[in-house]
């Protein structure tokens, strides 16, 4: 088996020393040996670990979510299906610019005529951009509730501080977790997760589905089918 360097490591993967050294500390990546020296020594396993932890880098996930990851038994499914859901949702994405050129086409030549303009073309675009909202949606109502509360909650707490006065903050905690059970209960209504070993797509019992360790694109779940528990990629729920 080959032993690379920190520097070779580095070289091989694309990224400076400093980041292969850093992914070290954050426990994500360990030299497979160590010199009599202190040198850092890694081996194709690591190399395979190091290319897994750019590509879910690459793809948007932080680096607590990747070291979740890359535990699992199943990382390498994950991966598979993360990239999978990213080329569909490109594919929609292409699929949909492909219909608004043609339906703006065909706009602009009976521009003269609009009475003959085919419905279904005007039906095509809004059924486009309502899906192209999808988990973008969800995701912004999310943060926006989740922002106006958080702010509510710290405006409280200040007022508690400053003026010893406790009462708008136990009345406005009540208001903040119904708001947060309501939250809850929309994203999960709004989003399906696709099991990484056997590709079938459900819906998590709510208490799973609240509790559940989670990044931005995957939850931990028992998949409904296969009973597997591991990382399983979220999509958006078409209503």
């Amino acid at each position: 088996m080959s032993k690379y360097t920190t520097g070779e490591m580095a070289k091989l993967c694309n990224v400076s020393v400093r980041t292969v050294q850093f992914y070290d500390t954050k426990g994500l990546l360990h030299p497979s040996e160590l010199t009599e020296g202190g040198r850092r020594l890694y081996n194709d396993d690591d190399l395979s670990k190091m290319k897994l932890i750019c590509t879910l880098k690459a793809i948007g996930l932080s680096l607590d979510s990747i070291k979740g990851i890359i535990k699992d038994e199943s990382s390498g499914k994950v991966l598979s299906l993360l990239l999978e859901e990213q080329l569909k949702q490109l594919g929609d994405e292409i699929g949909d610019r492909q219909r608004q050129i043609d339906a703006i086409k065909l706009i602009q030549k009976n521009l003269g005529s609009m009475d003959i303009i085919p419905v279904n073309s005007i039906n095509d675009i809004e059924h486009m951009m309502k899906n192209k909202k999808g988990l973008k949606k969800v995701y912004g109502t999310l943060l926006g509730f989740g922002l106006l509360m958080d702010a509510l909650q710290i405006v409280t707490v200040v007022w508690w501080i400053i003026k010893g006065n406790w009462i708008p903050f136990a009345v406005a905690m009540p208001f903040t977790i119904f708001i947060g059970i309501l939250l809850v209960r929309m994203y999960h209504r709004n989003t399906l997760y696709i099991c990484a070993e056997c590709n079938h797509t459900f819906r998590p019992k709510i208490m799973e589905f609240t509790f559940a360790a989670h990044t931005l694109k995957t939850r931990k779940l028992t998949c409904s089918n296969c009973r597997h528990k591991g990382y399983c990629v979220e999509t958006y729920a078409y209503n």
